[in-house]
């Protein structure tokens, strides 16, 4: 099975609408970093984001999370705890990034 195989992902906008063009994690030594925010969908209910930060463009590498928005208050992010779920969500970015499959 193929991202293709997965459906259409819809494209969203509720992180930039919320923070703008950037996010600030923080890393294992509580150091704030920022990540630009280079995709958000939703795919079988849920909302992903893809978020990059220097060192990943470095690394060509990037970092995929669930969205939750709560009743009240503004999205937040979620790890994805389930190996089969990122591999799906990582393939449909792929797919979407990269089209023909090949990736640079």
């Amino acid at each position: 099975m193929n991202a293709a195989d997965y459906g259409q992902p819809e494209q969203l906008r509720l992180l930039r609408d919320t923070y703008g063009d950037e996010i600030v994690l923080f890393d294992e030594q509580d150091e704030s970093v920022a990540h630009r925010i280079v995709a958000e969908f939703r795919y079988n209910g849920t909302v992903y984001a893809v978020l990059q930060s220097d060192e990943l463009r470095k690394e060509k590498e990037v970092a995929i999370f669930k969205v939750s928005v709560p009743d009240e208050g503004e999205p937040e992010l979620e790890t994805i705890e389930d190996d089969d779920e990122w591999e799906t969500v990582s393939e449909l970015y792929d797919e979407m990034t990269f089209p023909s499959g090949e990736r640079p």
